[in-house]
């Protein structure tokens, strides 16, 4: 496999490049390299090679042209292959992205310095950014020996072990189990008895438990897109119970039924509906939220849900159907927004952040956001019947969260379904 490096600076990877399995790798023709500094296609005395941006602004840009002759003279001494563009504004580098590139002959890697490329040279050339992590970086030389690195050891050959490259972290989609060697205690420290047993299936068994766990507990983010057994979901169930801290429980909900807009945009108030009530309950003990609130100050209203709570939680349908019964447990009814924010003080004993949400308007706040509130401190969802929450209830709450489709055209779901995707995008990855 060869990779072309466009860099001002190709003595950056003189040490990386000739140390450990790479250097071996090379001397065995498993990978080779090449250098092309844009600084040798420039024509002025000083071979300049950046310069100020049109429109202002702090930085320089690097300039199009000497780019653009070195990757042209690249087709003269070899295929270019894949372009990549170390960028943070790129795509994620992942390790099924290594695999990919592993399977290339050729891959060129553009290597930016000061505030990056012309934006021509991605209009000229068929390009693709590409991005190491959410941070910056001096320049993308260090980015590129990431790269570099990840695809290299997947070539066969260069790894001592075919196996090794696979059997590690985010290979399966999970972090990689803990390794130990000798001694056997160290500092008091033993090595697991399992490891030392022999048994090749409970090994098996704990290392792949050991490494849920750490995925669990360190990259929780990584396990919706895990291929995962069934075995595996039960042990991830079972720890989760036992380690992971709920942010749920700070979140809590209520459906406004006053004031709210009617077709007519008038403010007003609406009955309740069965169905709302039991599939927000539902959603609520799910991504097991702090409560359910009913807000109505109609009195006739307050004890229609008292006699349906009372039904599923203590008559009848708690014995024919528990789990609906746990769900509607989270249920409290409220004659105003006021009395839920003060029953929550209460409970927690701190005041909530009381959010709005609404198809219209641009919101000021979203579910990242909400999601880092609730490590401090509660955070009340306002969902609205009718038309939508009345703009004096939206104008008197703490922020506004972004509609569910904002950048579509048509953003119409019940309160049920806008609900059930709220909930999910704040808690959904909680684990």
């Amino acid at each position: 496999m060869h990779f072309t490096l466009v860099t001002l600076f190709p003595e950056f990877f003189d040490s990386p490049l000739s140390a450990g399995l790479m250097a071996k790798a090379r001397e065995s023709g498993t990978v080779d390299f090449s250098f092309r500094n844009p600084r040798d296609a420039t024509t002025d005395r000083h071979r300049t090679v950046d310069d100020r941006p049109y429109g202002g602004g702090p930085g320089m840009v690097m300039l199009p042209e000497p780019l653009a002759t070195t990757l042209r003279g690249l087709r003269e001494d070899a295929p270019r292959g894949r372009i990549l563009m170390m960028a943070p504004r790129g795509r994620r580098f992942t390790q099924q992205m290594a695999r990919q590139l592993a399977l290339e002959e050729h891959v060129t890697i553009l290597c930016g310095r000061y505030e990056g490329f012309d934006a021509r040279i991605e209009e000229l050339f068929d390009i693709e950014p590409v991005c190491v992590g959410d941070f910056v970086l001096n320049g993308g030389e260090t980015a590129a020996l990431n790269v570099i690195e990840a695809v290299a050891r997947l070539v066969p050959g260069f790894m001592g072990k075919e196996e090794s490259g696979e059997d590690e972290s985010f290979s399966d989609g999970l972090l990689e189990y803990p390794h130990y060697t000798r001694p056997e205690v160290f500092e008091g420290l033993p090595v697991p008895e399992v490891l030392r047993s022999g048994d090749h299936g409970r090994i098996a068994a704990w290392r792949r438990e050991q490494s849920l766990a750490a995925t669990l507990r360190l990259r929780p983010e990584l396990l919706p897109e895990a291929p995962l057994t069934e075995t595996d979901m039960t042990f991830l169930r079972h720890k989760a119970a036992e380690t992971v801290e709920r942010p749920g429980r700070n979140l809590h909900c209520a459906l406004v039924h006053y004031p709210v807009l009617n077709k007519e945009k008038k403010s007003v108030a609406v009955s309740l509906t069965n169905l709302d009530i039991h599939d927000i309950g539902r959603c609520s003990c799910t991504y097991g939220l702090g409560g359910y609130y009913i807000v109505t100050p109609i009195e006739d209203q307050r004890r229609l849900l008292d006699g349906i709570l009372r039904h599923w939680t203590e008559g009848p349908g708690l014995a024919a159907n528990p789990d609906r019964g746990e769900a509607l447990g989270l249920v409290r009814g409220a004659e105003t927004v006021q009395d839920a924010v003060d029953d929550i003080t209460r409970r927690t004993g701190q005041r909530p952040l009381v959010m709005a949400t609404s198809a219209r308007g641009a919101g000021d706040t979203t579910v990242g956001q909400v999601r880092s509130i609730l490590a401090e401190r509660p955070v009340l969802l306002l969902f609205g019947t009718g038309h939508g929450l009345s703009p004096h209830l939206v104008a008197a709450c703490d922020g506004t969260l972004r509609p569910v489709r904002w950048m579509d055209g048509y953003n119409h779901l019940s309160v049920r379904t806008a609900a059930a995707i709220i909930m999910d995008r704040i808690l959904g990855d909680c684990y």
